[in-house]
């Protein structure tokens, strides 16, 4: 894709998966940055409904949801290259590295399918990845992935997928998901003081602006 020699380097979003027993994460660098970013936010309010001291109480940050429309997925580009993993399996590696992210590791079925042939009662169920959301440097987030759908749009002779689109639904994780030991409770935390400051910001631009600065706060 050519683009206009002045213009400023695109920073690409990511999803990255942490497996404390796997070493290689699962890292999905955007190729394409998706055409849209849904952000959907509702209210986590502690108070109870009819209680006048207690209405603007809140028991947490907002349950946020983030939906990314149209991550598009593309060999065009390896394939031209005859790039050896594009070749042999298109863009299967990528689509399995965002799929694993809802998967229990196979040797922990395995294990659990042993204990409970040995007569283990209770089997303690699988973590999914530690993953991360990654949408520039003032916003890494940890999030679970609720769901999300494929559209092959294009295979190689051998049907291997060579063009994509993935429609994607995410949680966002806050420190009352995670216990305070946790990466997940900082790194949440350390992103909600960013906003803060940033919304500091914004209302210090804004104030004079407001009533032509006839409003003293």
């Amino acid at each position: 894709m050519t683009t206009f020699p002045g213009s400023p380097k695109l920073t690409k979003g990511a999803i990255i998966g942490m497996d404390p027993v796997n070493p290689l994460a699962s890292v999905i660098i955007f190729q394409y940055n998706p055409k849209s970013l849904t952000r959907r936010l509702s209210i986590k309010a502690a108070g109870k409904e009819g209680a006048k001291s207690e209405v603007l109480r809140l028991s947490g940050p907002p349950e946020e949801t983030i939906t990314i429309s149209e991550l598009e997925i593309d060999a065009t580009d390896q394939l031209e290259q005859a790039q050896a993993t594009a070749v042999s399996m298109g863009i299967a590696p990528q689509l399995a590295a965002l799929e694993m992210l809802l998967y229990p590791k196979s040797a922990l079925v395995i294990a659990n399918t042993a204990l409970l042939a040995a007569g283990t009662i209770e089997i303690v169920p699988p973590e999914a990845p530690f993953t991360l959301f990654v949408w520039g440097a003032n916003r890494v987030l940890p999030v679970r992935v609720k769901d999300f759908d494929i559209t092959e749009e294009a295979h190689d002779p051998n049907l291997n997928p060579i063009r994509a689109k993935v429609n994607l639904s995410m949680q966002v994780l806050n420190y009352n998901d995670f216990p305070v030991s946790h990466p997940g409770y900082a790194l949440f935390l350390a992103h909600q003081v960013v906003k803060e400051t940033m919304a500091t910001i914004g209302s210090i631009s804004n104030v004079g602006a407001v009533a032509g600065g006839n409003i003293k706060l």
